[in-house]
């Protein structure tokens, strides 16, 4: 099963579909995504575990994220300013 996702982590082209955002305008999902990266890495790293299965998330707000945004929101994370809940 590990071997699966592994593969499909590594074909992966763009953003797949996602029934909680099903309008064109893809903002809450990018945000979303970046929000899930952040966190699933806080808590593998923090357990001592490795944090592969964050690159998933990763890709996703990669794919669907402005770099500006990316650029923006890692800088407010280092200030302490990122209005979101890491």
């Amino acid at each position: 099963m590990a071997d699966v996702i592994d593969d499909k982590i590594k074909n992966y082209r763009t953003a797949p579909f996602d029934a909680r955002f099903p309008n064109t305008n893809q903002t809450r999902n990018c945000f979303q995504n970046y929000l899930d990266f952040h966190r699933c890495n806080k808590v593998l790293s923090g357990k001592g575990q490795d944090s592969s299965p964050c690159e998933w998330y990763q890709r996703v707000y990669k794919s669907l994220c402005p770099m500006s945004w990316v650029e923006k929101w890692d800088g407010q994370i280092e200030d302490g300013s990122f209005p979101g809940k890491i």
